[in-house]
């Protein structure tokens, strides 16, 4: 689980830092969009290997944003 925690808080790390670049129109966050796909699917991946019900919650909402972060990419 060590590895599913890491990963939890560099997806939502990303995440918040690509919102911010989005928000304010960098040039940049289409670079950083395709980095937090990236890191939302490892992350998803990840979860998705754990049978706890808040894991697979997670998962699916790591792969949704992957998802987003392509279409913004």
């Amino acid at each position: 689980m060590a590895r599913c925690i890491k990963l939890d808080m560099d997806c939502a790390q990303i995440c918040r830092l690509s919102a911010s670049y989005m928000a304010r129109g960098s040039e940049f966050a289409q670079a950083l969009c395709r980095l937090c796909a990236e890191v939302c699917q490892s992350c998803a991946d990840e979860c998705a290997n754990h049978q706890m019900d808040h894991c697979q919650r997670c998962a699916q909402a790591c792969r949704q944003c992957a998802d987003e972060c392509r279409r913004m990419a």
